[in-house]
């Protein structure tokens, strides 16, 4: 039966999905005859302001036993907005109210509203990376050039052996201080750009490669300066330019939001000859912490002393970071195409905005990515609606929630609620913003993809008991089919995929150090880099996977398809998420399939458990 509405469904509303100011939106609402409504009308408010009614026009039938109703209501300024309905019959007044799947339910009191998300008009994104394929490496870990290194601190732990485990253990004094370095660098990088051209990489992101006393990074000391283990600025460039010449551009990890306490502004260990805010108040840098008592009470990032908190909003950090010459465009200038925001949901909207328009101003084309783990669109922190993706801010996102789609739909088969997840997304987002989604099945802050799959839960169990686990044949063998089936999806889906380094040869672990191992470049899976590979040039020959519309498709229980759509195209992905063989007959005749990994009978799919398809139709042009 015809739902009473349906968001997704531009019969009810039109345009579908985010919508730029001041576009009209068609909404209609389809109502059994028997009802014998004498008033419909669309509930809207502007986020946080007033609910207001606007009558509803009937606008005929549907058969014998339906009407349509409908109206246009017109956003005029961005920002988010809420609308559901009400009808008034001989039944009294009824709700119509939003289910997970967009379509609406009767209740007698006012319930959960859909969500209209309308951006600034002339809001733009990089045309660069839609298409293409991201790849993320731990600069540490990745590869090794073996060349010195000069002005190498002393206290840092140099690992002899590549590949061995990370140290994790805490040191005498209980602390893990996370100094343990295997020599990874950007010439290494640059060693390993044929093979990342064979991926079909376009979009390098580095996680933080500014000078640090950790392995991470992520304690920055010097903005202005490489971390001497990963080589000079000079390094960077010729990177950048290699890659450049390869079709791949650099994207760089901005963490703004804290530094190290061991660092030239903070300078809390005296390692540097600047007067650092914890050596003065007198400090150019005072103002950038917030001090309860000075020097040794001050706010940190999560509480850590390691990582002191700034003040985003201090005119000198703002100016050093976005000023003309600041940091953000010194990094450009050397050759970055691009900034992911480390904790962009704890950055002030001024600040993001002053960030983003240093970015546009130095480079139009360059991409400015915040991580955010939830629903970007709708966020709230620190007491407010945050505004990332309406114009002003970021140009796209992390997006944790299809990672987290994707890996349960293959765990549980839950496909109901996959394409929930997935839908909410595509509905919700500015279609330029879904194009160029960062689709990561792992990261540097997550278990490795394979052995979330496939290896026992660690349900929150400790260091110890993470750094005896590895797959066992059985598990191994099942985790590396689900982790095809898993790159399927997400080279599939809406947005970019992002490879972290690794993931494409089954690198194991549980979370960090576990999950940042070096690359096993003497033992690497060249089956399933073979696989990746294939995705990788499924993505360059076929355009409807920059931005194609998404369209679930009916399938058998435990089954994920789904088709984009373009006016030249289609590619239809069928993913078997069950541990059992599954047929499944074809919308159509005259697919071609693209990854030769399935049996196709009489226009009957045939899937082993966890395998997957991918067909292509293209279109006569007239």
């Amino acid at each position: 039966m015809r739902p009473l509405f349906n968001s997704r469904d531009i019969q009810y509303r039109k345009p579908f999905g985010a919508v730029a100011e001041e576009t009209a939106v068609l909404f209609r609402v389809c109502l059994p005859r028997e009802w014998h409504c004498h008033a419909i009308y669309l509930l809207r408010c502007e986020d946080g302001g007033l609910t207001q009614w606007d009558g509803m026009f009937w606008a005929g039938m549907e058969g014998d036993d339906r009407e349509w109703w409908e109206c246009h209501y017109t956003p005029d300024k961005a920002g988010l907005y809420w609308y559901g309905f009400a009808a008034d019959s001989e039944r009294g007044r009824e709700y119509l109210t939003c289910r997970p799947d967009g379509t609406a339910e009767v209740s007698n009191e006012m319930g959960r509203l859909w969500q209209l998300t309308c951006y600034e008009k002339g809001f733009t994104t990089p045309d660069w990376l839609a298409g293409g394929v991201m790849y993320q490496i731990f600069p540490d870990r990745f590869a090794k050039s073996g060349e010195n290194k000069p002005d190498v601190p002393s206290d840092r732990v140099i690992r002899e052996t590549w590949g061995e485990q990370p140290h994790w253990r805490p040191d005498a004094a209980g602390v893990v201080r996370n100094n343990d370095f295997f020599g990874g660098d950007l010439r290494g990088i640059c060693e390993k750009l044929p093979y990342l051209k064979r991926l079909g990489v376009t979009c390098l992101y580095l996680n933080p490669i500014f000078e640090s006393h950790s392995n991470h990074r992520y304690d920055t000391a010097d903005y202005s300066r490489i971390d001497p283990m990963l080589g000079t600025e000079e390094d960077l460039r010729e990177l950048a330019d290699e890659a450049k010449a390869c079709g791949i551009r650099l994207m760089l990890d901005g963490v703004f939001s804290h530094t190290g306490a061991d660092s030239i502004y903070f300078n809390r260990n005296g390692r540097y000859e600047s007067v650092g805010a914890y050596q003065s108040l007198e400090s150019p840098y005072a103002g950038w912490y917030r001090f309860s008592q000075w020097p040794n009470r001050y706010a940190g990032w999560w509480g850590f002393p390691t990582l002191p908190e700034v003040e985003e909003l201090n005119d000198s950090f703002i100016s050093y970071i976005n000023g003309d010459n600041g940091i953000v465009a010194k990094w450009l200038r050397a050759g970055a195409s691009g900034w992911r925001l480390d904790v962009a949901d704890e950055l002030p909207d001024t600040f993001l905005e002053a960030l983003r328009q240093r970015v546009k101003t130095t480079d139009p084309e360059a991409l400015v990515l915040g991580e955010v783990w939830e629903d970007a669109s709708n966020k709230q922190s620190y007491g407010h609606r945050r505004r990332y993706l309406l114009g002003r801010q970021l140009d796209s996102v992390m997006n944790y929630p299809f990672r987290e789609a994707i890996l349960d739909v293959l765990r549980d088969g839950n496909t109901a609620r996959f394409f929930e997840r997935v839908c909410t997304v595509v509905e919700n987002y500015p279609p330029q913003v879904t194009r160029l989604l960062m689709n990561s099945l792992g990261t540097h802050d997550t278990e490795r993809a394979i052995t979330l799959l496939a290896g026992e839960p660690s349900h929150g169990r400790g260091r110890n008991w993470q750094a005896e686990q590895t797959l066992t044949p059985e598990q191994r063998e099942r985790g590396e089919k689900m982790l095809r089936a898993a790159a399927v999806l997400q080279y599939c889906l809406p947005g970019v995929p992002c490879i972290y380094y690794g993931d494409e040869t089954g690198m194991e672990g549980y979370r960090d150090p576990f999950n940042r191992g070096c690359y096993p470049w003497d033992a690497q899976n060249e089956d399933l880099i073979a696989w990746f590979e294939k995705l990788g040039s499924l993505r360059s020959v076929c355009s409807v996977l920059a931005e194609g519309a998404f369209v679930p498709v009916s399938a058998p229980d435990g089954v994920v398809a789904f088709e984009r759509q373009d006016g030249d195209a289609s590619l239809l992905c069928v993913v078997n998420c069950r541990d059992a063989a599954v047929e499944m007959p074809l919308p159509s005749e005259n697919w071609e399939a693209q990854l030769g990994a399935a049996q196709v009978m009489k226009n009957t799919l045939h899937l082993s458990p966890y395998n997957a398809e991918v067909f292509r139709k293209n279109y006569k042009k007239t």
